[in-house]
């Protein structure tokens, strides 16, 4: 079991918001903190797409979720919004499927003209699905996120300092203790 479920709303496996997951991956690493990546751009398309509740893998990914105490949900931001294949998925999510979990929201976008987009269209779903627990989230403009080769990422300096305070809170939270460093 899980303790942390990512779901990953990222359209590709090259995607900068893989470099915000590989980076969160790791401090959840070092803190000995057990997790599960969702990429929901791996899950069946069709199913996805047809909203199949029955699926093999949506019921896999959901026994998942139910059985995590936190989740940290990645979005890059379309249109001014989250990723039509994030909702995809949060559309099979059970109704309450997001209940008693807290949650922590990792967002990309262009520009950081799209900053409210975390408090006016993603937690309004997420509350919807019953997440009432929020870890503030993290917005970062893509340009703080450079590619290497290889498909690796390196965050500025600025953004990491800030996922680290973040996935350090969400620890706290999980453990109802301070934990280890970093």
């Amino acid at each position: 079991m899980a303790t942390i479920v990512f779901i990953n709303g990222a359209p590709n496996s090259t995607s900068r918001l893989n470099g915000l997951l590989d980076n969160a991956v790791s401090l959840l690493e070092k803190a000995k903190i057990s997790y599960e990546v969702i990429d929901v751009h791996k899950l069946p398309a069709e199913d996805l797409l047809a909203a199949n509740y029955a699926s093999p893998e949506i019921l896999e990914a959901n026994a998942c979720l139910r059985e995590a105490r936190g989740v940290i949900v990645l979005t890059p931001v379309y249109k001014a919004s989250y990723s039509g294949i994030l909702k995809t998925y949060l559309d099979l999510i059970p109704q309450k499927g997001l209940e008693n979990k807290m949650i922590l929201p990792l967002v990309i976008g262009g520009s950081s003209a799209h900053l409210l987009m975390i408090e006016y269209a993603l937690k309004p779903v997420l509350s919807a699905l019953g997440a009432n627990q929020f870890i503030q989230g993290v917005y970062v403009v893509d340009q703080q996120i450079e590619r290497l080769d290889g498909n690796r990422f390196i965050l500025g300096e600025e953004t990491q300092e800030r996922l680290v305070m973040r996935i350090k809170e969400l620890t706290e939270n999980l453990k109802g203790a301070k934990p280890s460093v970093l």
